[in-house]
């Protein structure tokens, strides 16, 4: 689940405006990416394909929202690079970057809630 940075800055396009009649979406292709039309129909079918979107009667919806596609891409990296590892990433991560004071207390209380559920 990786999208290239044009794929990204489509799909922004979509989660922010959704839902989305198409021919709006090929007019806001137009204006910030500068698709032509047959382009934005392009990506917008492969990223369908790839149940990320639908377009369902002509209106451009979502299926999985920005924040449940960051975690299926986080989930995947995990996956790859840590064998599923959870604590492994985090391991690696907090041994790279100096974490505040903050960030630990705010880890910590993301944890608890996890746990709580």
């Amino acid at each position: 689940m990786k999208l290239g940075v044009v794929e990204a800055q489509f799909a922004d396009i979509i989660w922010e405006n959704e839902p989305l009649p198409s021919g709006e979406l090929v007019k806001l292709c137009a204006e910030k990416l500068e698709w032509k039309k047959s382009t934005t129909y392009t990506v917008l079918k492969k990223l369908c394909d790839r149940g990320i979107f639908q377009n369902v009667d002509g209106v451009v919806t979502s299926v999985l929202s920005k924040q449940e596609f960051a975690a299926a891409q986080s989930e995947q990296f995990v996956e790859e690079a840590f064998g599923g590892s959870l604590p492994a990433f985090i391991a690696a991560f907090a041994s790279s970057k100096q974490l505040s004071v903050d960030e630990i207390k705010e880890i910590r209380k993301m944890m608890d809630s996890f746990e709580e559920e």
